[in-house]
């Protein structure tokens, strides 16, 4: 059985919806633990929910970033995961512990990337009148929600709208495609190369598969 190890900084709705897909086998693998850098985080409840081992690093703890991301490092490897999914982990990452899960390191951020990259996505699509919105699923690289993305879902943008309104209809689509794509790669199906990401065997564009050519 496949091993996935996910990381969550606050509500873990994500991590809820990857749980449930282990669950009804439509994962073909366990997430054999969560961890966070917040000890609030409502994510390790949900990890505790399901007796999955939830554990919490904080800053406060260690001298430096390094130092935090080589004790990561070593309770996530305690886990032998397969696959470690970022799933709301508010943290910028060291490049050691990029290059260390590299290929195998998955991240979800709520903008259609390249556009927005980093925070208050949806703050920034309501300033500049964007009409489309959306998430993308993408590897994780040494650059800022730079790497290669994987898939990507739409979602319209009413006039009306506030940021409340549009976190929900993008979190409906995460709750979708995230396990999608975590299903993939436990399935030998995608993978990293030469920083683009392959499914099938098949380079996809930009933008991710069943982009609009």
């Amino acid at each position: 059985m496949k091993r996935i190890v996910v990381l969550v900084s606050g509500n873990g709705s994500n991590l809820q919806a990857i749980i449930d897909a282990c669950k009804h086998k439509k994962i073909n693998g366990t997430v054999a633990a969560v961890f966070s850098n917040k000890t609030d985080a409502f994510g390790l409840e949900r990890a505790r929910e399901t007796e999955i081992p939830a554990h919490a690093l904080t800053a406060s703890q260690f001298a430096d970033r390094a130092a935090f991301d080589r004790e990561l490092m070593l309770e996530i490897d305690a886990y032998a995961p397969d696959l470690v999914v970022l799933a709301g982990y508010m943290r910028i990452l060291s490049p050691e512990f990029v290059g260390h899960y590299a290929g195998r390191l998955i991240n979800i951020h709520p903008s259609l990337l390249p556009k927005y990259p980093g925070l208050n996505t949806h703050r920034q699509v309501l300033e500049n009148g964007d009409e489309v919105h959306g998430t993308s699923v993408h590897f994780v690289t040494d650059e800022l929600d730079g790497g290669p993305v994987i898939l990507q879902a739409t979602v319209p943008v009413f006039e009306g709208d506030d940021e409340e309104d549009i976190t929900a209809r993008v979190q409906t689509q995460e709750h979708a495609i995230y396990p999608l794509v975590v299903s993939w790669f436990i399935d030998g199906r995608l993978e990293m190369r030469d920083n683009s990401a392959w499914l099938d065997g098949t380079q996809l564009p930009p933008q991710g598969y069943a982009a609009d050519e």
